[in-house]
């Protein structure tokens, strides 16, 4: 079945509402996605209803924005349930992002000689019952710089970048701990990003197998086809999961839905609670 399985909206830093996602895909000829917002499933229900109007397959999904110190680890969550393991987390994230864009947007005012405020970054958020996101702090003070966010991202509010905060950041530990409380799947998502010497990545990708990972992104937007095929083969190794997605977030970008095309297999089908084409 044609997945995409990495989505995002204006629940977090995607540019789009589900409904447009879910149209955009159809179109793509994609037959089963997941939206996966950074670090919440709130509107899961309007994602889910979007992507029935066009006909297709979906799984909850939330990608929980992890890191090893200032290195990014993300970690993508398939069909968890919203209960007490997740709001807990859910508060944590929504309190601790808090904490982060205040220092995060100190450090940028004291850069620029500008007086940006918090409440200008929550301005951004189309949808204000997820988690604030690094991305509307950015794109505030893209507004003021007259710059592009994503380029204003890079530039100044990354890992080594003057206004990065580590504060309040999950470790990929804890996320894959949380989506197995909440009865999902977790994948590690765009392993070949994990800018971590090879020895140290495979380290890690270990040590979160031993804490129940139970999947690989392998089909990334990012992933060479030599990173597609070492990662395949990881997976495969250790009898983890395969998967896909694009990871689109908005037009512009060389994030395209529905691309690379991956196609889930039966048992990952199974593992999503997805029923395979012919079965009852």
């Amino acid at each position: 079945m044609r997945a995409d399985l990495h989505l995002h909206t204006v629940y977090s830093d995607g540019a789009y509402l589900p409904e447009e996602i879910a149209r955009r895909a159809a179109q793509a000829r994609v037959e089963l996605i997941s939206v996966t917002d950074h670090d919440s499933m709130e509107g899961a229900d309007e994602k889910r209803a979007a992507a029935e109007k066009y006909g297709l397959r979906y799984v909850d999904g939330w990608e929980i924005s992890a890191y090893r110190g200032a290195v990014k680890v993300h970690v993508l969550g398939y069909g968890c349930a919203r209960g007490e393991a997740y709001r807990a987390f859910l508060q944590a994230r929504r309190e601790g992002v808090l904490v982060r864009a205040r220092d995060m947007i100190e450090k940028a005012n004291a850069l620029f000689g500008f007086t940006v405020t918090l409440e200008a970054a929550q301005a951004r958020q189309v949808k204000r019952d997820a988690p604030l996101h690094t991305m509307h702090v950015a794109g505030a003070f893209a507004e003021r710089l007259g710059e592009d966010p994503i380029e204003v991202y890079r530039k100044y509010f990354s890992a080594g970048k003057p206004a990065f905060s580590q504060l309040c950041r999950p470790s990929p530990e804890e996320a894959v701990e949380v989506i197995r409380a909440c009865g999902g799947i977790s994948s590690l998502a765009h392993p070949a990003r994990i800018r971590l010497p090879f020895a140290e990545r495979e380290a890690l990708m270990d040590g979160l197998c031993a804490r129940g990972l139970n999947g690989i992104e392998c089909f990334h937007t990012s992933h060479t086809v030599g990173d597609r095929e070492y990662f395949t083969a990881y997976a495969h190794a250790r009898g983890l999961l395969v998967t896909g997605g694009s990871d689109f977030h908005k037009d512009g970008t060389d994030r395209i839905l529905g691309l690379p095309e991956f196609h889930a297999s039966a048992r990952l089908l199974s593992a999503l609670e997805i029923p395979v084409r012919g079965s009852k």
